[in-house]
């Protein structure tokens, strides 16, 4: 039977709650376990953050401890729920399954985690201490997919908040998170569990079945698993604040459909395209019948369209069509002319709600490892591990066609045989472009397909040296993923709008002979102007192009450690080691997408390259005073480590800390350091990529409108840009690698300082624990992106002077004289300087009530600063308070345990935010949405245990609080909600878990 002790010992003592992340932020003696017994034994334990032995967790540095048993009482399916939560990220925004329709780092379905708002690539993820290397689809692939790690078979995660590049090398800039497996399993146990979504309609859920299995003799042991997890596909239409995305313009500022009288479902704003343009044609500009919602000024000041709606019912002008679009004369200023608003076209099509809101995936691990004692070379065990993971996802989107029919055409109808529209877009073999046909074209699905394997090999035992141990390894890990979505293929297009009518109204493709197979383009018509396309057309014209992403690392570790000597204090322990690390990476597009043969979509190269780094690094910790007057404790721990890299050269890091306990119950730790981070191998190599973002990102669009940043307005007309104007074209965005710019290795400080608070309080008052952690960051020529729609927000919203000056974000952008086509270089660049600082506060209170033990913990992230500048004599620009970056984020969880159940309610806030200080809008008067209130999560579960099987089950965002919403326009958006991982877009999701041990 599982005792109360057993309990207490190996849940809350060394283990804490993954909810609140308080464990070893508060320093607690490690045990083990055994289930069957009445006592615990201490034992030897390596902390993550440094590499030597010891029997307590008492670090320099604050270190987290999610358990398994904790996550799953929160109702996480999968180890990466629990890592991207808000307890562990201090509420800064991860890359997770609602990021499918944007580019990321890592590709579509891939999960990351990145500690103090860093990003990824600065925070190092290990599997039973060592590096879990990176995975995932396209160039950009430089981290650790979430995706890959073994759920099943892990016993707890060690995370640590802090700089440790001198004990991990490189990567381990803001942070390390270390998956500990579970060690000497024996037995069979079967999990299964299974979340749904009470107000999704049914979608969105998910399920994970495992099977455990392990098994040791006198000199051997083996473990392993096997699990399956799957999530089904949450799309825009399943949840209320996605099924409408508006303007949320503040004041009436919407857009009101003139045929609802309601807010606009999916509109096109004039900083940010939500919906499409779709169901309409552009051609020349003419006079012609307007539709409603064109305002009778317009007409009396000579209207003309230059886009138009099918429409029976108009008899004359335009014959079958509406005018949608176009521009009137100003009255105040006959010289100028004045647009109408886009929104007057339609913008919405239903299958827009098939989109994924959260991408479906389909996961499969296999994981196993097992030792050898040799009974030779200081009683050396032979060890390996093994590890396999499959992740199928897909992300469902929406496609508009911009299809040219050229001037002349047969394809045209009479009735606008009188149209051009414009020079040619690449479609019309050097023809005008008679017709523009803006079609809603329907869904498309991208798809991966990604394998992972990773092997290692070593040995471990004692050293000639007395006490002193050993542990060689050789790692192998690669991951394979392909990646396919489905293109409009340039070159057939083209060649299938270029015809001859063989009949009346039948035609071929004029060059059938050299492109046999090729299915004529439909005459215009009012059905294909809705969508209605010939099925044998569409197949030829849109076709899968696949991608294929390798990368590809190679290990070679060894260490040693044990006592150097003896102090009055106690023993001086050191660990020194050298490592060499090889990675490659390969991603080789689809030959249409390296070719420019997508149309309207990005074009790739080839992302190809390699690097391999030498280090030797080595820890001491030397306790130099112990049970002195003033100092139970006092503890120094340095560590060092020089790296040599092919590519960027040899630097040097190093790490000090201390730990000085004076008086029982209170302790003082700190540490400084250094980091080092060569840029990853896309940072470097990925090949020159060019992309569009659609011509409304234009942030001149119509600039003259009421409510517009002055600023804006300023720099706008600076360019000889006239207040109605509309882009167009597309905006062009640059992205290409490092190397060849120069982009150098990143460097970067770190400091903690931090008081913990362990009181002794009377007999029966329980035991209370506090903390508070000082943590600052600085990182000098830090490799980022920004953004293409960020700079373009920025520059144009900078001050007129910094953007005649081309300074800052306004380096980045530049303008077309000719056709006033914006064009954004997002390539890596160096960041002068990103700098991080806050307080991490926990605490924790557990005391016996009745016949069960209660315990209550939280634990508080405060951000002081989250601030960057692009060049060196740019100001900083601190972020923290803005949307998708609190200042405050809190998680608190109450437990009771009796007998063998246990109940949990646990809570998450986010602190309101706002954006109205940093792009200088008045909260009084802006037309702009750019605050959130404060965002609470409620969790309750109960769980039953009787040694043989454990069953959980409770219910997650209990009262169902929806993600607060903002305007469009500034921030990414889901529906109306920012695009975040701290919110909950499932809704009230209910969750069982049941474990079965043999």
């Amino acid at each position: 039977m599982r005792t109360r002790k057993d309990y207490l010992l190996g849940s809350t003592i060394a283990a804490g709650a993954a909810a609140v992340s308080m464990a070893m932020l508060i320093p607690a003696t490690a045990v083990a376990q055994d289930a069957d017994a009445e006592t615990a034994q201490v034992e030897e334990i390596v902390v993550v953050g440094s590499r030597i032995r010891r029997d307590n967790y008492n670090a320099p540095s604050p270190t987290q401890v999610v358990t398994r048993e904790e996550a799953t009482l929160q109702g996480f399916a999968s180890t990466t729920e629990a890592l991207q939560s808000t307890a562990i990220t201090g509420g800064t925004s991860q890359v997770n399954s609602s990021y499918g329709g944007y580019v990321t780092n890592g590709g579509p379905g891939a999960n990351t985690i990145g500690l103090r708002g860093m990003g990824p690539s600065r925070t190092l993820v290990l599997l039973n201490g060592r590096r879990v290397s990176p995975a995932g689809s396209r160039g950009s692939v430089g981290s650790a997919d979430l995706n890959v790690l073994p759920t099943s078979m892990i016993d707890r995660v060690d995370v640590l908040r802090d700089g440790a590049s001198s004990v991990y090398g490189s990567d381990a800039v803001a942070g390390v998170v270390n998956i500990q497996t579970r060690k000497n399993f024996e037995g069979l146990t079967f999990e299964a569990q299974m979340n749904s979504p009470l107000e999704a309609n049914g979608n969105g859920g998910s399920t994970r079945l495992s099977l455990t299995a392990g098994a040791r003799g006198d000199r051997w042991r083996a473990s392993g698993s096997i699990e399956r997890y799957e999530r089904d596909e949450l799309t825009l239409g399943d949840r209320d604040f996605t099924r409408c995305q508006t303007d949320g313009f503040r004041f009436g500022n919407d857009y009101i459909d003139p045929l609802t009288g309601q807010s606009k479902c999916y509109p096109i704003t004039t900083t940010g395209s939500n919906g499409s343009s779709i169901n309409s044609i552009g051609t020349g500009s003419l006079a012609g019948i307007g539709a409603a919602g064109v305002p009778d000024i317009a007409y009396a000041n000579g209207v003309t369209f230059n886009r138009w709606r099918p429409n029976s019912a108009i008899t004359s002008g335009v014959i079958g069509f509406e005018g949608v679009g176009g521009s009137y004369i100003n009255p105040n200023d006959p010289t100028k002319n004045i647009a109408l608003d886009v929104n007057i076209r339609d913008t919405f099509d239903e299958r827009m709600l098939n989109e994924s809101l959260i991408s479906p995936v389909d996961i499969t691990t296999l994981y196993g490892e097992a030792g050898y004692q040799l009974n030779a070379l200081g009683n050396a065990e032979v060890y390996g591990e093994f590890l396999f993971n499959n992740r199928k996802s897909k992300q469902t989107n929406y496609r508009q066609l911009a299809l040219d029919y050229a001037k002349g055409s047969a394809l045209i109808p009479d009735n606008l045989a009188w149209s051009t529209f414009s020079k040619d877009q690449g479609l019309n073999k050097g023809a005008d472009v008679g017709v523009r046909a803006f079609i809603g074209f329907g869904n498309d699905v991208a798809t991966q397909d990604q394998n992972f394997v990773r092997g290692v090999t070593g040995l471990k035992g004692d050293f000639f040296i007395p006490e002193w141990r050993y542990d060689m390894s050789v790692s192998y890990s690669r991951s394979r993923s392909e990646y396919t979505s489905q293109q409009f293929l340039t070159d057939r297009l083209s060649e299938t709008l270029d015809v001859v009518e063989i009949a009346p109204g039948k035609f071929q493709c004029a060059q059938l002979a050299s492109n046999p197979g090729c299915i004529a383009a439909p005459a215009l018509s009012t059905d294909v102007i809705g969508g209605k396309l010939p099925k044998d057309w569409v197949d030829y014209v849109f076709r899968p192009v696949t991608g294929v992403t390798t990368f590809e690392e190679k290990i070679v570790s060894l260490g040693i450690d044990g006592p150097l000597f003896s102090l009055p204090a106690g023993e001086v322990m050191g660990f020194f080691g050298a490592e060499w690390r090889e990675s490659e990476i390969d991603d080789t597009p689809g030959l249409d997408t390296q070719l420019g043969n997508t149309y309207n979509f990005s074009t790739s190269s080839i992302t190809r390259g390699s690097d391999n780094v030498w280090e030797v690094f080595g820890e001491l910790e030397v306790p130099l005073l112990r049970d002195a007057p003033l100092a139970r404790e006092l503890t120094l721990n340095g560590s060092f480590r020089y790296t040599d890299y092919d590519s960027y050269g040899d630097d040097t890091t190093y790490k000090i800390g201390l730990v000085y306990q004076p008086i029982a119950g209170v302790t003082f730790r700190g540490t400084y350091g250094t980091s080092f981070r060569a840029p990853a191998l896309f940072e470097q190599f990925v090949g020159a990529t060019t992309g569009y973002l659609s011509n409304t990102n234009d942030r001149c669009n119509n600039y003259g409108a009421p409510n517009v940043n002055p600023n804006r307005v300023a720099n706008c007309a600076s360019e000889g840009l006239p207040t109605d104007w509309q882009s167009t074209t597309s905006v062009e965005v640059i992205t290409s690698g490092g190397a060849d710019a120069g982009l150098a290795a990143e460097t970067s400080t770190n400091m903690t300082v931090g008081l913990v608070l362990q009181p002794t309080l009377p007999q029966g008052w329980g035991d209370l624990a506090f903390a508070v952690d000082y943590y600052e960051i600085e990182v000098e020529n830090g490799v980022s992106r920004t953004g293409a729609s960020q700079i373009l927000t920025r520059c144009y919203d900078s001050r007129p002077e910094d953007f005649i000056n081309n300074t800052g974000f306004c380096a980045l952008v530049s303008r077309n004289a000719d056709d006033g086509q914006l064009v954004v270089n997002d390539s890596y660049v160096n960041l002068a300087t990103d700098n991080v600082k806050g307080l991490d506060y926990t605490l924790r209170y557990r005391n016996d009530v009745g016949p069960g033990t209660a315990m209550f913990n939280l634990a508080v992230t405060q951000y002081t600063e989250i601030s960057s500048k692009l060049f060196a004599d740019d100001p900083l620009e601190d972020d923290k308070g803005m949307i998708n970056n609190p200042e405050f984020t809190a998680t608190a969880d109450l437990s009771y345990a009796w007998n063998n159940w246990r109940v949990r309610y646990g809570v998450e806030w986010i602190q309101g935010t706002e954006s109205y200080t940093y792009y200088e809008e008045d909260p009084a008067t802006s037309i702009y949405d750019l605050a959130v209130d404060d965002y609470w999560l409620h969790n309750a579960s109960v769980q039953y245990n009787n040694n043989e099987w454990t069953v959980t089950a409770g219910v997650r965002n209990l009262f169902n609080d929806n993600p607060p919403t903002i305007s469009s326009g500034v921030y990414n958006r889901v529906g109306n909600a920012p695009l975040y991982s701290g919110y909950d877009y499932l809704g009230r999701t209910a969750f069982i878990n049941l474990v079965k041990s043999f």
